[in-house]
């Protein structure tokens, strides 16, 4: 698989605002979609966290929100992992519009790992990190 992952995305009507553009708690859904199928696709799906009783939590997002998007837009999320460290990790974000090339947001979000029995932090496994390629800087493939 690449380094960097990309999901697609349609914007449905029940992800518009008030203002007719998309809510910002949608790119929040987006974002979380989008690392479960980069996850899934290096090895690591929902079920395999389950089943090793480990998963991830969000410590903290960051994003700029730079463009709208609107009903109907067909929208790609790219994400790839910045960091590895000893329990937390950094993945990236990249939110554009394919149709006119329009980058919509960008974001990073601090992933903690976690013992989902005893809800603390724990060490990365080897063979986790070791699934993914770590991406540096802030934008790989600029477009």
């Amino acid at each position: 698989m690449p380094a960097v992952f990309e999901y697609q995305h349609t914007v449905r009507p029940d992800e518009i605002d008030g203002h007719g553009h998309v809510n910002n708690v949608n790119y929040i859904r987006w974002m979380q979609s989008a690392a479960l199928a980069h996850s899934a696709a290096q090895g690591w799906s929902t079920e395999r966290y389950e089943q090793a009783r480990l998963g991830w939590v969000a410590r903290r997002h960051e994003i700029d929100y730079l463009q709208p998007a609107f009903e109907g837009d067909l929208i790609i999320v790219r994400t790839w992992i910045a960091d590895f460290r000893k329990i937390t990790s950094w993945r990236r974000y990249r939110i554009l519009r394919p149709s006119d090339n329009v980058l919509l947001a960008t974001a990073q979000t601090n992933w903690a790992f976690l013992n989902l029995d005893t809800r603390t932090p724990t060490r990365i496994p080897a063979d986790l990190a070791s699934g993914f390629q770590v991406v540096e800087g802030d934008d790989p493939d600029p477009r």
